[in-house]
C-alpha cells in the first residue's frame, strides 16, 4: 500500500518540477484578478526551495502541465510564504514540493517513496496517491484568497 501511495505520489509530483526561480502564468492581458497567498508550515529544513502549482485542470492535478497554471519557486524557510498574482475567478488546487537540495528533481527513496515533503491546498488527504481535485479545491472569486498548507513527509 505504501509503496502504490509513493509510487503514485512520485509521478504526479514530478509534474511541478522546473527550472530554479522559475515563476510563470499564461492568462488573458488586461484582466484583473486577485491574489491567492500560501503559508507553509512544517518544513522540516530551511534548505532548497518549495515548487508551487495553482492549477484549474481537475483531471490533471496534481500535475501542473498547463500553460494556464501558475507555478512558483520560493525559498525554503521556516515561515515560507508566496503570493501568486492576478489569479482570475475560479475553482483552483494548489500542489507543492519542498526540493530541500535543489536539484530539479524528486529524490526518491524504497521503490519511488518521495524523500522530499509535498503538501496539498486544503491540507486534502493523501491516501492511496495523491488527493482528489475535489479534495483539495477552493473558490477564487474577486477578494484575496488565503491557504494555509502542511508539508509533509514520508521519510
Amino acid at each position: 500500500m505504501i509503496l502504490v501511495l509513493a509510487a503514485a505520489l512520485h509521478a504526479a509530483l514530478g509534474a511541478l518540477l522546473g527550472p530554479i526561480g522559475a515563476s510563470t502564468s499564461l492568462h488573458t492581458a488586461g484582466m484583473a484578478g486577485t491574489e491567492v497567498t500560501v503559508t507553509v508550515t512544517g518544513l522540516r529544513s530551511a534548505k532548497g526551495v518549495v515548487r508551487a502549482c495553482l492549477t484549474q485542470d481537475s483531471r490533471k492535478f496534481p500535475k501542473c502541465e498547463s500553460e494556464r497554471d501558475y507555478r512558483l519557486v520560493a525559498p525554503a524557510s521556516p515561515n515560507t510564504a508566496f503570493t501568486f498574482s492576478d489569479v482570475m475567478p475560479g475553482r483552483y488546487a494548489i500542489a507543492l514540493l519542498h526540493d530541500e537540495n535543489r536539484n530539479g528533481k524528486i529524490d526518491r527513496a524504497l521503490f519511488l517513496m518521495p524523500k522530499e515533503g509535498f503538501g496539498f491546498s486544503r491540507d486534502a488527504p493523501v491516501r492511496m496517491g495523491p488527493p482528489k481535485f475535489e479534495d483539495a479545491a477552493f473558490a477564487v472569486d474577486h477578494d484575496p484568497v488565503h491557504q494555509i498548507i502542511h508539508m509533509r513527509y514520508m521519510l
